[in-house]
């Protein structure tokens, strides 16, 4: 808040700078979108290519071929072992939303978070990211913290997610480098650049480097002047039981879809499909063609797990945010 004896041009610049902020967010970026659509068409078009390749090989058609994997996966253990790997990551998920929010912006309580991350999965369908926009506009209504506050938190969680799936796609790589593709070889050197890049990041918000820099004293950065080293500390802590759940899970569902995989396998691959299945395409699509690449050898079984997982996930939280759906109106209504 500004001090009554500020002066009134100071105020005006401190209330009008969110709303300078916003309307350059707003703007529509077709680059983006042209980006986005190059993706998904190159992403369709390998997958087709790699799939009829192998459907010819086996001298059938592309359908009849993708019909025999479905039909030769164990789905009533698949589809256990899944809704109970959404469940227990929808309770990780609001818990690492919970205490970012409790050590950055304000004190909430973890089961008054659930409502409000259950109904943002419902957006996620389309693209994480806009999920984590309607939790800001969803607190902002709720509980009248600043948007631009609550905005600032959800980008330091999604700034952590990036640090913390590196983090232990390098443990992956440290444990099973040999038995990786080559492009894996890269990885010390992105893991090197990463961490010199959080130095340099912790340094500056810290205001012991570049102390003169107004970037930082953004509003919609705050949280980043606030944070210190051990809270991205324990947000690895407490992200990391669902990135561990999830290889186990994953394991178990390839194997499930007929592919042999060990844990060492997928502890390097999962994180970096996960940044593929960030990725705004129809269906994931760049995540199940990074399943295709790194299983070249299972190419119909591959994109098959890749389809069923990854929307299955999606969707299955989205139905999670329906059951929470009616709570979270009430609460928006009532306030």
């Amino acid at each position: 808040m500004t001090e009554p004896s500020e002066p009134a041009e100071q105020q005006a610049s401190e209330i009008l700078e969110p709303q300078e902020e916003a309307a350059q967010i707003r703007k529509p970026n077709p680059v983006g979108r042209i980006v986005l659509l190059i993706v998904t068409v190159a992403c369709f078009g390998y997958l087709y290519y790699r799939l009829n390749g192998a459907a010819a090989r086996e001298g059938m058609s592309l359908l009849g071929y993708m019909t025999e994997v479905f039909a030769n996966v164990n789905w009533v253990p698949w589809l256990i072992l899944m809704i109970g790997y959404s469940l227990f990551y929808f309770l990780i998920d609001t818990l690492v939303v919970t205490k970012a929010l409790n050590w950055l912006l304000a004190d909430i309580k973890y089961k008054d978070i659930l409502p409000i991350r259950a109904s943002a999965y419902i957006i996620s369908i389309f693209n994480e990211q806009i999920g984590k926009g309607a939790m800001a506009y969803y607190l902002n209504k709720r509980d009248q913290i600043p948007g631009w506050e609550v905005g600032s938190v959800m980008l330091f969680i999604m700034f952590c997610e990036i640090f913390y799936l590196l983090i232990w796609a390098s443990i992956g790589f440290a444990f099973g480098g040999g038995d990786l593709p080559e492009v894996f070889g890269l990885m010390p050197y992105i893991a090197g650049g990463a961490a010199v890049f959080f130095i340099i990041w912790l340094l500056y918000f810290n205001g012991k480097l570049l102390p003169n820099n107004k970037l930082k004293d953004r509003r919609l950065l705050h949280a980043f002047r606030l944070a210190k080293p051990w809270h991205y500390f324990m947000f690895f802590l407490l992200r990391s039981p669902a990135l561990l759940a999830a290889v186990v899970v994953y394991t178990r569902a390839l194997n499930l879809f007929g592919v042999e995989a060990s844990f060492i396998n997928l502890l390097p691959y999962l994180p970096v499909i996960f940044f593929a299945a960030a990725v705004p395409t129809p269906m994931r699509a760049a995540a199940i063609t990074f399943w295709v690449i790194l299983f070249p050898e299972n190419e119909g079984q591959m994109a098959a797990f890749g389809f069923v997982q990854h929307n299955f996930f999606i969707l299955f939280n989205a139905g999670i945010g329906l059951i929470f759906w009616r709570r979270a109106q009430r609460e928006l209504l009532t306030d």
